[in-house]
Formats: C-alpha cells, structure tokens, sequence
C-alpha cells in the first residue's frame, strides 16, 4: 500500500451520498445514528478517501456524544485543524492531512488523563479495519498497537 494518501477522482466516485456530503461538502451526521459511535472491536479507522490511517480503537472511548470519539490521532501528522465558524460558535475542524476530507472537529472536553482533547469523528469519513485485518488490507505495522490477546477466537482455532 503506498504511503501517498491523496484524493483522486477514482475515491471520490467509490463513496456513498452520505460518505461524499460529510468528507466533501463538511457535513455531519447524526448523533447515534451512525456506523461506529459504539463500536467497541480493536483496529484501526482510515479516511474512507485516502485510506490513510487516522485513529486507533486503543484511543477511542464513550464521549457519550453519539459520535466515535478518540482522545488523539494515531500520527499528529495524519490530521489537520483548521477553525470552523459556522454554525454561529467557533470550532476547530479536523481535516486529514493527506486527502483533505472533512473528518468532524476537536474539543477541549476529552479525558484528562489523556491529554484533555475530544476527536469528534463521523463514522462516514472513516473506514474500520478490524485488527484480524490489518495485515491483508497493508496496514501490518499497526499491529503492534494491539496486544495480542486481542485477537479473535476464530484466528486461533
């Protein structure tokens, strides 16, 4: 898999209404009304464009907020922040670094003893790659952010 994660018209045309109006036109979807606000399994999400790698389930928790939430990036350098000021309040954007997609934003409201910020994500930016995955898809070396008892049972039966 190359590590040249970048938008083309290939990607673009691969997307859902849903997955296009979020990432492309900076929508939102709704609160519990979305793919992977409860997803609880080990893995990694990647922008449903790039397919560059953007969050670990090992920094995801329950912001009680209906979207999945991680208290950082899985690389400072996949994400990008701008402000948002629609909506008549002053938010920071959060953008990925190499498709330019439209991710969700980032709040000061996360869990102290992680750093104190709250990625706010929508699910239709991100694709999950379950760890069991991780290596066909090409994202072996992310494998080492899980322990591996965190396995399935099926992978050793």
């Amino acid at each position: 898999m190359s590590n040249e994660y970048r938008k083309t018209p290939e990607a673009l045309n691969r997307l859902t209404d849903a997955q296009f109006r979020v990432t492309q036109r900076d929508g939102t979807e709704r609160a519990f009304d979305n793919e992977y606000w409860d997803n609880h399994e080990p893995g990694i999400y990647v922008d449903v464009v790039s397919g560059q790698p953007l969050f670990s389930s090992t920094d995801k928790y329950d912001s009680g907020t209906g979207w999945p939430s991680f208290t950082r990036p899985i690389d400072d350098a996949a994400v990008t922040t701008k402000t948002d000021r629609t909506l008549w309040m002053r938010r920071t954007e959060v953008r990925s670094s190499g498709a330019d997609s439209h991710l969700g934003h980032v709040f000061d409201d996360g869990p102290r003893d992680a750093g104190g910020q709250r990625y706010c994500m929508n699910s239709a930016a991100l694709r999950f790659i379950p760890v069991r995955d991780l290596e066909a898809e090409g994202y072996g070396e992310y494998t080492e952010l899980f322990p591996t008892t965190t396995h399935t049972e099926e992978e050793t039966a």
